[in-house]
């Protein structure tokens, strides 16, 4: 019986030291830090610590009052030059009008002079009446086009006081989870204040290093097996995917191996893993199982 029990606690030691990961490491995400694009007191804030966000979702509001006052006053201005510019064009319609009349004059005026029809007082005053009116047209088209530079100019301002109000309204860029919120309503920010940290938690990277003798098994896109915590000793086991090998060797980080550890040179990896369910939490420590060396 004894022989027996020594044969299995050998079996078992094999089997553990089959299953020994090849790496350790921690869990971590592509955090990203909402910030303030204006200046103002903070209105609302949308978001609590914890809570999942949609794409594009409002998460604060910086105050503008002072910007929509301006945009107002230049919406004013806006309709005042656009008034200017219908007043001139009706002038100019009118003056073409009479211009064209003097052309006709003109032109019989010049017909009759040359069949000494028309004295030259007449021709003269035909004359006179068509440049007058040419000169008119001319200050009117000149003046249009003043209007016209006037009305780009407020558009313009409008444009960027439409921007200014819209980077009050801090968005999300993408779905995520609110890691941490920086600032309450009734505070005044300043453009980079940060107002939230988010992240999106529906998959993980498990940062792990590896030895050098290992780095023939890691390759990219390649699928390996991460293993955690499952409790009451339990491991669990999810398939990832690695999606970057570091080019240079570092030394092991220290909260990773031992002291004697630490000194050898590995290389980090990233492999990335589903966490549909909220299991995996940011910080939490896993372990790397990469698939067998062919032989």
């Amino acid at each position: 019986m004894r022989h027996f029990s020594i044969i299995l606690l050998a079996l078992a030691t094999a089997g553990c030291a089959k299953d020994k990961p090849d790496a350790y490491g921690t869990f971590e995400a592509t955090e990203v830090t909402l910030s303030s694009e204006t200046s103002g007191r903070v209105l609302a804030v949308h978001a609590d610590e914890g809570t999942k966000v949609a794409a594009h979702a409002l998460l604060a509001v910086v105050d503008t009052s002072a910007l929509v006052l301006q945009r107002d006053e230049l919406r004013a201005r806006r309709a005042s030059v656009q008034g200017k510019g219908a007043e001139v064009d009706a002038q100019l319609t009118v003056i073409e009008a009479q211009r064209a009349v003097a052309q006709r004059t003109f032109d019989r005026t010049a017909r009759l002079v040359t069949a000494s029809a028309a004295t030259a007082q007449q021709s003269d005053a035909a004359t006179r009446d068509l440049r007058t009116l040419e000169a008119q047209a001319g200050a009117a088209h000149a003046t249009r086009v003043t209007v016209g530079r006037d009305l780009g100019g407020v558009d313009a301002q409008l444009a960027t006081l439409d921007d200014r109000l819209r980077r009050s309204r801090v968005l999300t860029p993408s779905a995520g989870t609110i890691l941490a919120r920086y600032v309450e309503p009734g505070e005044l920010v300043q453009p980079g204040s940060p107002i939230v940290k988010m992240a999106a938690l529906d998959s993980l990277v498990l940062r792990a290093y590896v030895a050098e003798a290992q780095l023939s098994r890691v390759t990219l896109g390649a699928t390996v097996q991460v293993q955690v915590d499952a409790g009451a000793g339990a491991l669990r086991t999810l398939p990832g995917r690695v999606t970057w090998v570091s080019a240079n060797a570092e030394f092991t980080p220290t909260p990773i191996q031992t002291r004697e550890e630490r000194v050898t040179q590995v290389y980090a990896v990233k492999v990335q893993v589903a966490n549909a369910d909220g299991a995996l939490k940011i910080g939490m420590p896993g372990e790397l199982v990469l698939a067998a060396k062919a032989k």
